[in-house]
């Protein structure tokens, strides 16, 4: 069986419910045995585009952790309000997104956040589709 890496950010406002929407990503990355190593992107989108990536692996590798981390408010990861612009007035953006996504075998894209989350989801789909990329795009709801 083939193995990659993810990547997941939260973005937009955080809710009391966004750190255990994460941990719940966490977990099933964990114990799907399809990802090797599981990145966490410091500040959303932004952070991805700065390659601020951080090793939840390591950062969440017993239960301990994930139960505190279910029960701490605001984002653990650090959120941020990036609107991706359209491919026609960004496609640097999404270039530099691509190169991102091969440079760390990133095959699993999670998206924690709401409406304006959703879209950078779609944006980021459409692209890598259009592109051939084989990732798989998900927006989880934050709530």
């Amino acid at each position: 069986m083939n193995t990659f890496n993810a990547i997941v950010g939260q973005s937009g406002g955080p809710t009391c419910a966004i750190n255990a929407t994460l941990s719940g990503v966490i977990r099933a990355c964990l114990e799907s045995g399809k990802i090797n190593r599981l990145y966490g992107m410091k500040n959303g989108v932004e952070g991805l585009l700065a390659e601020r990536l951080v090793n939840l692996n390591e950062l969440f590798s017993d239960e301990q952790k994930l139960t505190d981390l279910e029960n701490t408010p605001a984002a653990a990861l650090g959120s941020c309000r990036k609107k991706l612009p359209s491919v026609a007035d960004g496609k640097e953006t999404y270039e530099k997104l691509l190169e991102i996504f091969k440079k760390y075998d990133i095959r699993y894209f999670f998206y924690i956040g709401g409406n304006d989350s959703m879209d950078t989801v779609a944006k980021v789909s459409a692209y890598a589709e259009g592109r051939g990329y084989p990732i798989r795009v998900m927006g989880v709801p934050k709530t």
